[in-house]
């Protein structure tokens, strides 16, 4: 990409489209265009199509999208998979109609089978039944990768998809009833060391086994495909090593300073029982995370006191 190329970056506002504008400017592209949702709703077509006929982007990072945790995902199952389905068919479909020349979707390790073997490779797609909880999620991001890949087939367009894992970091959710696993728990030792409570209550068992990303780290393999025209039609993006939810919890009370007890909620689902990423395509491409866990948690938390505190 040209530092003057004009660059669409979709969902600015989120954890994800934060950090890649973030990447973007601190890597000298001067145009990047953003648009807030009151400005363009993204699940309308005509005004999507207007938009991209209008500012003619060169590359676009599409990384809007309805997202949340285990609880948002099973209670608001039709809004996570209409709203996500209607975002990507009208960006992809704008992006081809307006000669858009490279475009990068941002998906979702959700979209791999509950139950594959770990870690999970990019050739496991569509081999087996999704976790339930978040299966209409899956689905829309399914979608997505497979609106990419034939838009490429069909029209020859160069439009990829990115997997990451789990990602945390700055900007991120942290609505007990709506946030993801890492997040909701900063906010629970937070709340807890700052009440004086004798324990902090964390959802499921604890065996669950999942692997976390930084955003920023995020960020940087996202510019880094876009910048090399890296043409794997899909790539996982993660760590590649993983820990218990109970590790986990442990880990953000020392950092976060609650010293009380944690009790394990098991009336409250696991969810997927262990979700680890094959990350060997990308390491070969030269591309590795380079935020450690404990690092990145620390970071998230001075975030959240900025924020929330």
């Amino acid at each position: 990409m040209k530092k003057s190329a004009k660059i669409y970056v979709a969902g600015h506002r989120g954890m994800v489209g934060s950090a890649i504008v973030r990447g973007l400017e601190a890597s000298g592209y001067t145009t990047v265009l953003t648009r807030t949702h009151a400005e363009l709703d993204l699940t309308n077509q005509v005004d999507v199509r207007s938009f991209f006929a209008a500012e003619k982007p060169d590359f676009v990072f599409m990384a809007a999208a309805k997202v949340g945790g285990i609880y948002a995902n099973n209670t608001y199952r039709a809004d996570f998979l209409y709203q996500n389905l209607m975002i990507e068919a009208n960006i992809v479909d704008a992006a081809y109609r307006a000669g858009v020349e490279r475009m990068l979707f941002l998906g979702s390790s959700c979209i791999y089978p509950r139950d594959c073997p770990q870690p999970i490779s990019e050739d496991y797609l569509l081999t087996g039944p999704l976790e339930q909880t978040n299966e209409p999620y899956a689905v829309a991001k399914i979608a997505g990768i497979k609106l990419c890949e034939n838009y490429n087939r069909q029209h020859g367009t160069r439009y990829y998809s990115a997997m990451p894992t789990n990602l945390y970091g700055p900007n991120d959710n942290y609505d007990q009833a709506n946030s993801h696993v890492l997040p909701a728990l900063i906010r629970k030792a937070h709340e807890a060391k700052i009440s004086g409570a004798k324990e902090m209550v964390v959802w499921g068992t604890g065996t669950p086994l999942r692997e976390f990303l930084y955003v920023d780290d995020l960020a940087e393999a996202s510019i880094f495909l876009m910048e090399n025209d890296i043409r794997e039609p899909m790539l996982n993006i993660g760590m590649g090593e993983d820990l218990s939810v109970a590790d986990l919890a442990r880990k953000v009370v020392k950092i976060v300073g609650f010293e009380g007890e944690l009790v394990f909620d098991r009336s409250k689902p696991d969810g997927t029982p262990r979700k680890l990423l094959n990350v060997g395509r990308i390491n070969r491409l030269g591309w590795f995370a380079k935020t450690k866990l404990d690092d990145g948690i620390a970071r998230a938390y001075s975030d959240f006191v900025s924020r929330h505190g």
